[in-house]
């Protein structure tokens, strides 16, 4: 009897084929089935994008465990024409750059990570690599050296965020869970919007000098986005201009829990402390400030300030 001929296989079982490969090691099997699920895909001219960004996103990810970086960069920047911002194509071809010594554009894609999710350690971590190697390959100006960074639209935070919050609906759980750490849902984008505008209204106060209705502003917005970096660090602002040095080191603690290296959270802290006559503190945030902004005038004159006191 004549051999039955083998069904075509669909670029679904192929994928999940490949994500069972990748699974367990077999990186270059992997590649082999995610490229044949994108010819597949292709073919019968189903161009979702969605879709295509996924297997070539995946494809990256066997190239990268391969070590084949070249390859890993290249498929993620297709992913990425296909769905700009895509945070797993992000942190794929970061890995695959600085794997590649090109520290700048790996510098750029983990602070773009951290514009869409800031709670993802693996950036955190990337971006503090980064802001090492550049300083000691660049020297003080090495961030005049840095390609533009992208900056992220809120259209794109909105749609994440619902992403987030469907993904947290399935699970039938009100809080995901993290390796242990309880993460809330995503604010919605209504709430994103509404966060926006109280946060620019208290801009709008404090360019008036009227820092305590800043507060409020700024305390409201932070209700319905609590990641936004920059409205801690204002409200900071705030704080100490009011002579409220421990909430606003508890501000910069909070923006420096998202944002590690982040200038204006460290000064303001650093501010804070001096005021606290907790000089260690004050001088350990300046130090920490200075390596990643070795040329910044006001954290200089602020540390002169304080270790001729110290004297």
């Amino acid at each position: 009897m004549p051999q039955k001929r083998r069904p075509t296989q669909s670029w679904t079982e192929l994928k999940q084929s490949g994500n069972n490969c990748f699974k367990t090691g077999q990186y270059g099997d992997a590649a082999d089935l995610y490229s044949r699920a994108i010819k597949e895909l292709e073919k019968f001219g189903k161009k979702n994008p969605e879709d295509l960004s996924i297997l070539y996103s995946n494809r990256a990810a066997s190239y990268l465990k391969d070590g084949n970086c070249p390859e890993c960069v290249k498929d993620c920047n297709v992913s990425l024409d296909l769905v700009p911002f895509g945070i797993k194509s992000l942190l794929r071809r970061a890995a695959a750059l600085e794997a590649l010594e090109r520290y700048r554009q790996a510098y750029v894609d983990y602070k773009t990570v951290l514009q869409v999710d800031c709670n993802i350690p693996a950036a955190h971590e990337g971006t503090n690599r980064m802001t090492k190697v550049l300083t000691e390959v660049d020297g003080p100006s090495w961030r005049e050296k840095l390609p533009p960074i992208p900056t992220v639209p809120l259209a794109v935070r909105e749609k994440l965020a619902q992403q987030a919050r469907q993904a947290a609906a399935t699970t039938a759980q009100p809080n995901a869970v993290h390796n242990g750490t309880v993460l809330k849902p995503a604010p919605s984008s209504q709430d994103l919007k509404k966060g926006q505008v109280l946060k620019e209204e208290g801009n709008c106060l404090v360019k008036k000098g009227e820092h305590k209705k800043a507060i409020e502003k700024y305390s409201q917005s932070l209700r319905l986005n609590p990641a936004e970096v920059t409205t801690y660090t204002n409200r900071a602002l705030c704080y100490l201009s009011v002579k409220q040095y421990r909430d606003a080191v508890r501000d910069c603690d909070e923006a420096l829990r998202i944002d590690s290296s982040n200038i204006k959270a460290l000064y303001r802290r650093a501010q804070a402390h001096k005021e606290l006559k907790d000089v260690k503190a004050c001088v350990d945030d300046l130090n920490t400030l200075l390596k990643v902004e070795p040329k910044n005038t006001a954290a200089v004159k602020l540390l002169q300030e304080v270790q001729k006191k110290k004297k």
